[in-house]
């Protein structure tokens, strides 16, 4: 994994915004299959070509070829059938029982900005229960490989990664009927989730294992958590993920946490000095984090306390999707010369909170993914006397 030697490189965390056609081939695809396999190889170079555009360094395929972030692995996995969900929303901790006012307006008209929401909705509208033994198939893993080793012939990209799912988030919300006990479950996930770690990292490819659950369980139930309960439930999930791992090396991997990074107040977060030991316990070389939106942006401090181990790099998110606004690209420098004072310039990448995908209109996404690089430019100035 390149670490930022002359400059400070930029990235983000993973969705990007597909284009109409893909999405609408994603939605009707058991009936029009054709459509989607030609559209889906198009969008990818597309995205991976707007992301050139904008001056980015480390790319990946938008994600263009999943309908959801983490579901998307039951369409991998032998084992699963699907039932009508019994309810559509799934967020349900304190935080929404802090506002739940505000939380009945955003879910009868969107958490999300979305042009997405028509693949989340078909996603959502029924629940993965797992019926039998949990196998990997790598069909689709090999398109994505493929999609994506395509699309960046030519490019000057420095290098390319393709985001997947953490055993832990994969089981949220999916009902287990066949494995003896959840901690089973879990490990039958990781089992078959570790295929695909490999698959990614054997093409050449960094992989990005994506982990909005750790964080978030604090929410959900911060009723019957307390800190060290908390970190004793999310270190056993972390030691199935680093089953997983094993045997890929840290440098090829990137972890990536959030605190379920919908639209909301998100006063019940857990605090990031109770977040980074755990996320460094990861085996992975690049740790992606919240640290532009408001609710967090102030714990880069944390730094100043906990040891950045050797040889990692730390990517935080410096432009959000919690916004509308376009950060100034000085107040991205600004951030990204914060992160650098603590762990060395060079452990630095510039990175987003999360995915732009869905979350911000097309055109924000682009303009912060812009902002963002323009800032690395100026911070690059600052701590190297050059820019890129």
């Amino acid at each position: 994994m390149e670490h930022s030697t002359n400059r400070l490189l930029t990235t983000h965390a993973g969705a990007l915004p597909r284009p109409s056609d893909l999405e609408g081939t994603m939605v009707d695809r058991p009936h029009h299959p054709e459509s989607f396999a030609e559209f889906l190889p198009r969008s990818v170079a597309d995205v991976v070509e707007q992301q050139r555009a904008a001056g980015l360094d480390v790319l990946n395929d938008g994600e263009m070829g999943k309908p959801e972030w983490s579901w998307y692995v039951t369409s991998r996995l032998s084992g699963f059938e699907h039932r009508p969900a019994e309810r559509t929303e799934a967020l349900n901790g304190q935080d929404q029982r802090d506002f739940p006012g505000y939380y009945a307006h955003a879910i009868e008209n969107g958490l999300w900005y979305g042009n997405t929401n028509s693949l989340v909705a078909t996603a959502r509208a029924q629940t993965p229960v797992c019926t039998g033994p949990i196998e990997y198939d790598p069909t689709q893993v090999r398109r994505d490989i493929e999609n994506l080793r395509s699309a960046l012939e030519g490019s000057d990209a420095v290098e390319a990664f393709l985001p997947v799912v953490a055993p832990a988030s994969a089981a949220v919300g999916q009902r287990n009927e066949y494995y003896s006990t959840d901690e089973d479950y879990l490990w039958a996930l990781a089992d078959a989730l570790k295929q695909e770690y490999e698959a990614i990292v054997e093409a050449g490819f960094l992989v990005q294992i994506d982990d909005a659950w750790t964080p978030a369980i604090w929410n959900t139930y911060r009723r019957e958590f307390d800190v060290r309960s908390w970190r004793r439930f999310c270190m056993k999930r972390i030691e199935a993920l680093n089953h997983a791992l094993s045997g890929i090396p840290m440098d090829r991997v990137r972890y990536h946490v959030c605190w379920g990074s919908w639209h909301g107040p998100h006063v019940s977060d857990i605090p990031m000095a109770e977040l980074a030991p755990l996320m460094l316990s990861v085996d992975a070389g690049a740790y992606l984090f919240e640290a532009g939106n408001v609710r967090h942006e102030h714990e880069y401090t944390v730094w100043d306390d906990i040891g950045l181990p050797a040889g990692k790099i730390i990517i935080p998110g410096v432009v959000s999707h919690a916004t509308t606004i376009v950060e100034h690209p000085q107040l991205v420098a600004q951030r990204l010369v914060r992160f650098a004072e603590r762990v060395g310039r060079s452990n630095v990448i510039g990175g987003t909170d999360c995915g732009l995908g869905g979350r911000v209109h097309p055109e924000v996404a682009w303009a912060k993914l812009r902002s963002l690089t323009e800032g690395a430019a100026l911070a690059s100035e600052q701590l190297w006397g050059s820019r890129r």
